[in-house]
């Protein structure tokens, strides 16, 4: 049993680090300024993409160029620059205007504390970063140019947290810009917030979305080998809490082997379609044994996307925040509000789905059961139960508004659960920022999906640099939100993303 692993690492990008200058400050300055700026670029050095540094540019060809290079180059995700002196802003239009890639400022120099005794003007002719950057800032204003501006020295971790935040957006962006997502039948029937404008998820995102018959994924079920469906087996025994009816031997047995025939067939199917997202629907099963559950759940850990009833929007955001989080400890799963806990002063939500919750949201071992499934009228299918681990969280919907793609974020706590002894599925429970009430009205006023992606991964701050680079509305709720302003915040956005499209 082979396996191509899909890549879910940042491992292969770069970063480069641009300086600007001119010719007019002469050799022995320009010299300076090189150096300097490779200090500052080796201050980034342990930033989970690699910062690559580039020679000083001093004139509008060779920056027009440079954006050029980074657009043609796949493993090349961002550029970061600096005015280290003071680089006159309309050498940049042309580059600016190219450049295709996210866009980082950092408004920096070379030294912490002024030598203020020293200071001549020498000194002052070769720091200049104060205004050079303002300079540079004034022409992406004035050209409408995406970027994310850091401000402060790169020896601050909270400017390193900043930068690195960008670089995982820039990776997610890049994913999303490659990714082909499968879909196996359509969207579950009469629902609303899972249809969307699939052409314009091209535009907008850069995804593939397409439908394959669920009976094509069927045949790639029937293919698996029973040399391959005993190996994995005996992984899952090796990995998980596996129940003894599912065991060798065991009255449920065959249910793990169809299970175990389930992820080999899709994992083949998405690995020679060379798919990073997919969906399924209950609905539409086809000839396949059982719901997919077991093989979903994993393979969401290892860092696809996916969407439960056919929802591609939901896959996508999971694909994204996966690759957003990589190497660092939590996931990215499929996430539904179920239903709540509401004892005053003590709200809860209690999320879940059917089947489908990754188990990378726990370090716990989870424990592999089947269970009878009262939809979708097929065997009853076998999963992963377990319950996310207490601590900080993120879930983020995407809808489409017609005219424009939402994000809806709400910052949440994941807490301790109650023993759920009748409920075997992955599950969540946390409490949502700023408080139940203002959470849920805002999430409603939204027009937010009842579908998400919890990461456990990543931060707020990753998805508002992803919105940035995508130019997509992504509207927030944490512990600074309140209801009245959160809607004059939607009133303020529609008519911003209207104006913004033009004529």
């Amino acid at each position: 049993m082979t396996r191509t692993p899909l890549p879910t690492t940042l491992d292969g990008y770069e970063v480069w680090f641009v300086t600007g200058s001119q010719n007019l400050y002469g050799e022995e300055t320009l010299r300076q300024v090189a150096e300097q700026s490779q200090a500052v670029a080796d201050g980034l050095g342990a930033l989970p993409v690699k910062v690559v540094w580039k020679p000083v540019l001093k004139d509008s060809d060779s920056i027009r160029r440079l954006a050029l290079e980074v657009n043609a180059r796949d493993d090349v995700i961002g550029v970061i620059a600096w005015m280290h002196t003071f680089s006159p802003a309309k050498m940049w239009i042309a580059g600016l205007d190219a450049l295709q890639k996210p866009l980082l400022h950092l408004h920096t120099q070379a030294n912490v504390e002024l030598p203020w005794a020293d200071i001549d003007f020498d000194f002052m002719n070769l720091n200049q970063a104060a205004h050079g950057d303002r300079e540079f800032g004034y022409i992406q204003t004035r050209l409408g140019v995406a970027r994310k501006t850091v401000v402060g020295h790169v020896s601050n971790p909270t400017v390193l947290q900043q930068v690195e935040d960008w670089q995982r957006a820039a990776a997610g962006w890049t994913a999303s810009r490659t990714l082909k997502l499968a879909r196996f039948g359509d969207n579950m029937r009469y629902v609303a917030v899972t249809e969307g404008d699939k052409t314009e998820a091209e535009l907008r995102f850069g995804v593939q979305v397409n439908t394959w018959g669920v009976n094509e994924l069927v045949e790639a079920v029937d293919a698996a080998s029973e040399a391959d469906v005993d190996a994995l087996v005996a992984e899952y025994e090796e990995l998980y809490d596996v129940a003894d009816e599912l065991r060798a031997g065991g009255a449920r047995h065959q249910s793990l082997r169809d299970g175990a025939a389930i992820e080999l067939g899709l994992r083949s199917f998405l690995e020679e379609g060379g798919f990073g997202a997919f969906t399924t629907s209950f609905e539409d099963l086809g000839a396949l044994k059982q719901l997919p559950g077991l093989a979903v759940q994993r393979l969401m850990a290892e860092g696809y996307g996916f969407g439960a009833e056919g929802d591609w929007k939901t896959a996508i955001l999971v694909r994204v925040a996966n690759v957003m989080g990589a190497g660092l400890p939590g996931g990215a799963s499929l996430m539904e509000d179920y239903t709540y806990d509401l004892v005053p002063g003590s709200e809860r939500i209690l999320g879940a789905h059917m089947l489908e919750v990754s188990p990378s949201l726990t370090t716990a071992k989870p424990r592999l059961e089947v269970h009878a499934l009262g939809i979708g009228g097929k065997d009853d299918p076998v999963r992963l139960v377990f319950t996310a681990d207490p601590g900080p969280a993120l879930v983020v919907a995407m809808s489409d508004m017609r005219d424009r793609f939402r994000l809806v974020a709400n910052v949440v706590e994941n807490v301790d659960a109650p023993d759920l002894p009748k409920l075997p599925v992955g599950r969540a429970v946390w409490k949502p920022a700023p408080d139940f009430a203002t959470s849920a009205a805002c999430w409603l006023a939204a027009g937010a999906a009842h579908h998400t992606v919890m990461t456990t991964a990543v931060g707020i701050e990753v998805f508002r640099d992803f919105a940035e680079i995508a130019k997509t509305e992504l509207v927030v709720i944490d512990e600074t939100t309140t209801v009245r302003g959160f809607q004059s915040e939607l009133r303020w956005n529609q008519a911003y993303y209207r104006l913004a499209q033009g004529f």
